[in-house]
């Protein structure tokens, strides 16, 4: 029996249940297509899509939206040359993309998080999962040795720490993606006692600023920041995972794309 694009959906939200608002739809493609292959990705980027092609795979599952905003306004990219030619190439290639932002988040544990705690070899220190983060208590250790120990296993160039580098960590509040503000990440220090807290993103004047005022008291707290896509990569490759298992049959293939930002 063939499986479908829609076949490949259902699997996806049913540990969820279907949601009545979400992003979370096929952006792209017909539902009844025979999957020849699968890719996941934190964005449907042209590369990714490329290499999707290239893989024969005419399906790509991705965590972000297509066109640079969370909602994909069609409305707000007809003027956008560059949303209009990504259109153009997708619709050319006939290969489905389908978001899948809402419902991973949604499940227990978030599956974003998880992906990212098991990337960082920390799956044995977890304290407790909350709807929006995660609490962990690791053997102690200076907070320039965890950035180290960040960068080598999420494999990329640099994280940005507020704190001693000299100051010993064991509770680590999680927050991946854009989850930085002060109203998620200051109660992970102020009702949880995390010494660390590491992030995706967020605003750059909440959480930080509440840092840096706690070392100025003397109360000794740092923040890791490690990026939007750093932080959530690892959960679509998670997923590449379970797909694998879940559909053994289909080529499964992970692509992660080259960091977006460069230091100069």
């Amino acid at each position: 029996m063939k499986t479908t694009v829609q076949m490949i959906i259902d699997a996806l939200i049913e540990p969820v249940g279907r949601l009545e608002q979400t992003v979370d739809t096929l952006k792209f493609g017909d539902p009844s297509t025979e999957v020849t292959g699968i890719v996941t990705s934190f964005m449907p980027t042209w590369h990714v899509i490329e290499q999707a092609l290239e893989r024969k795979a005419n399906l790509v599952i991705a965590h972000e939206g297509l066109f640079f905003s969370h909602h994909d306004d069609e409305a707000e990219g007809r003027a956008n040359m560059i949303h209009q030619a990504k259109k153009r190439c997708i619709e050319e290639s006939k290969i489905a993309i389908f978001r899948f932002h809402d419902y991973w988040h949604r499940y227990k544990p978030d599956g974003i998080t998880e992906g990212l705690i098991r990337e960082l070899a920390w799956e044995p220190y977890v304290s407790v999962h909350q709807p929006s983060a995660s609490l962990l208590n690791i053997p102690s250790l200076p907070l320039k040795d965890i950035a180290e120990h960040v960068k080598q296993r999420l494999g990329i160039p640099y994280v940005r720490i507020i704190g001693d580098l000299d100051m010993i960590c064991s509770r680590i509040g999680m927050l991946a993606g854009y989850r930085g503000s002060g109203s998620l990440a200051i109660p992970l220090f102020e009702r949880e006692h995390a010494d660390l807290v590491i992030y995706g993103e967020g605003q750059e004047w909440e959480t930080p600023e509440y840092v840096r005022e706690a070392v100025r008291q003397g109360n000794p707290r740092a923040l890791m920041v490690l990026g939007h896509a750093e932080s959530e990569e690892p959960g679509m490759k998670a997923l590449a995972i379970r797909l694998r298992t879940k559909f053994p049959d289909i080529p499964v293939h992970y692509i992660k794309e080259d960091p977006l930002f460069q230091l100069f």
